[in-house]
């Protein structure tokens, strides 16, 4: 016999652990006339009823059931398949009893009823656990910024910082000082002008002073609804209220 999980001894150890519960749990219960016996001698046939028993259906669990789809299903063809052989082993121990408590077709459908039970807590108990949602890693992917979207404002650069990466646009005083990857540079225009300019770009206004490319930005700190950005090159942007929404809804919650 072949036990799914490769420890056939453990295995079958706890499947004879469970059926000795079950077994003294219908001692105790005594159904079908058992409380006429003593506790002792009840005991004894409810255990041998239902640990033999569930031995016969292990069996069959193990060697048919397990490859079948569906709980319902494997419990119908395992309790079927197994009744009429515990309806030889009860009725061996009815006779080694005092006491008849079962006519024939009344003992078929009881011990269909009670392996059915048996079986359905041992199907539960090995059941495999339902698998844990997978965790999947997601990140934003921007699209390099199209030339033409920042050509107008890049002409008003240096030649050495108009092919730059851009970084960000912060307004500083009366003027713009523009990061890039090649260094800063200070431009005379005002942050709204610049801000149109750079519309068609891939980038945020993040607060009434900063622009940033969304390319640049690494990581973003949240506090109170507003944030700090770390941007490329050690650079870091804060992030007022007001346009915290718009890096939300862009993936950086």
């Amino acid at each position: 016999m072949h036990f799914s999980d490769g420890r056939p001894l453990r295995r079958l150890a706890i499947d004879l652990a469970l059926l000795t519960a079950l077994g003294l749990v219908l001692a105790v219960l005594a159904p079908f006339d058992t409380s006429k016996l003593p506790l002792s001698d009840r005991a004894a046939y409810w255990l041998e009823s239902i640990v033999g028993g569930g031995l016969i259906g292990v069996v069959i669990d193990e060697l048919i059931g397990r490859r079948l789809d569906g709980f319902w299903r494997r419990l119908l063809v395992v309790v079927t398949l197994m009744t009429p052989l515990v309806v030889v082993l009860v009725g061996v121990l009815d006779m080694q009893t005092n006491h008849r408590f079962r006519a024939p077709p009344i003992l078929w459908w009881r011990v269909w009823v009670i392996s059915g039970l048996v079986m359905a807590v041992r199907i539960l108990a090995w059941r495999k656990p339902p698998a844990p949602p997978r965790l999947v890693e997601t990140r934003v992917v921007v699209a390099p910024p199209l030339p033409e979207a920042e050509a107008a404002f890049r002409q008003r650069l240096s030649a050495r910082r108009r092919a730059a990466r851009l970084i960000a646009v912060e307004a500083h005083d009366h003027y713009l000082r523009v990061h890039t990857d090649a260094g800063q540079e200070l431009l005379t225009l005002r942050f709204s002008d610049a801000v149109a300019e750079l519309a068609g770009a891939h980038g945020f206004q993040v607060h009434r002073s900063w622009w940033v490319a969304a390319d640049a930005i690494e990581g973003v700190s949240w506090r109170r609804g507003a944030g700090d950005l770390r941007l490329a090159g050690d650079l870091i942007a804060p992030v007022s209220r007001r346009h915290a929404p718009v890096l939300r809804a862009a993936g950086w919650a």
